[in-house]
């Protein structure tokens, strides 16, 4: 006999509540010694519960490495650490094969030996300081999870998180990442300064010998449990649509969804826009922050907040922007705000104006 409908709802508030509970016990392991930053901590969870790959982008100074390795501690998880380099090779990041002999037989083989990126959590630091060969080695691990070596897949261990670091500010010596690498990264989180409080409490911190040490309090199978409530919440039509278009309209190449204008800021600073994995990750990260945040459904607010994480590094900006400093979350924030959501009324969508504004 099926449950009935109080049963399933009964058991999808459940879900949710779990789901957030996780999401505040971690939240409060990291802020034993990370200060403020909840803006970046909130969007880094986020994709760890979507089972995705980041990038934080940011000065030196501004705990960038603690930040992910005092998140591998509130998981039971594998962890592993790779500092980019310039003479970094492939093959140190996912293995090799030797030959291996056999003392008693006299008899050799080759035997393969795991490289750093067999663990669940791969701190890349430093992405960008090492040749585009090296950082190739990434892609197919990043996409496929798994890696081949002498013709032979070798899966990694599930869940698998890159979580990689990049300095925006010094550029000698360093390859920018290819788009077709940038775009396996579900986020590109920017991280910037603390407050004056913030700096302050960080500076004592760091003169006591009182040092908290966050403790693991998820486990790899919480974090699948939570991927399928994320997966499991619901999403309007409407709201579906709105995401879509958000993506769609920074196609410049493409004419615009039901005859609508473009947003000029588009159409001047764009050479070119996000592709299909953009529609899919805006959503998903939709219905996380959702699910996290303890709402039942997705709502366009939701959909705004995950834009600039999702979209940022998606979109190429022209030599106009770079010459006219126009950013890329500049750009974004000219989507969010003309491009409409249909089936909202007026006073609505000047709620959802206040989100960006």
């Amino acid at each position: 006999m099926p449950d009935s409908p109080d049963a399933a709802q009964s058991d999808a508030t459940e879900a949710l509540s779990s789901a957030r509970a996780a999401y505040d016990r971690v939240r409060t392991e990291i802020a034993k010694t990370i200060v403020g930053q909840e803006e970046v901590v909130d969007q880094a969870l986020t994709a760890i519960f979507c089972r995705g790959h980041v990038v934080i982008v940011g000065v030196p100074g501004l705990a960038k490495t603690l930040l992910i390795s005092t998140l591998a501690k509130t998981l039971s998880l594998g962890f592993s650490r790779v500092q980019f380099t310039p003479d970094l090779m492939p093959s140190d990041i996912t293995g090799t094969e030797v030959i291996e002999e056999d003392k008693a037989t006299g008899a050799r083989e080759l035997r393969f030996v795991k490289g750093p990126i067999f663990a669940n959590i791969v701190l890349a630091d430093e992405i960008n300081r090492t040749p585009p060969k090296t950082q190739a080695a990434l892609l197919e691990a990043m996409q496929e999870r798994q890696v081949t070596i002498g013709g032979i897949q070798h899966k990694l261990p599930d869940p698998f998180f890159v979580l990689a670091t990049q300095n925006p500010i010094e550029q000698e010596g360093t390859y920018p990442l290819p788009e077709a690498q940038l775009d396996r990264f579900l986020f590109q989180i920017l991280i910037h300064y603390p407050d004056a409080a913030q700096e302050a409490e960080i500076v004592r911190r760091s003169g006591s010998l009182d040092q908290a040490t966050p403790e693991a309090v998820l486990t790899g199978e919480d974090i699948r449990t939570v991927h399928e409530v994320i997966r499991a919440t619901p999403i309007a039509d409407h709201v579906l649509s709105y995401a879509l278009r958000l993506v769609r309209a920074t196609r410049v190449d493409q004419p615009m969804d039901n005859d609508t204008d473009r947003p000029k800021m588009i159409e001047d600073y764009l050479a070119w826009g996000a592709g299909p994995r953009a529609s899919e990750y805006i959503v998903l990260a939709a219905k996380a922050r959702a699910a996290l945040t303890g709402s039942t459904h997705v709502t366009p607010e939701h959909v705004r907040q995950m834009a600039k994480p999702v979209l940022r590094h998606r979109i190429l900006r022209n030599f106009n922007a770079e010459a006219d400093r126009v950013t890329s979350d500049m750009i974004v924030d000219s989507l969010l705000e003309e491009i409409p959501v249909e089936g909202t009324t007026q006073q609505e969508q000047q709620q959802l104006d206040k989100v960006i504004g």
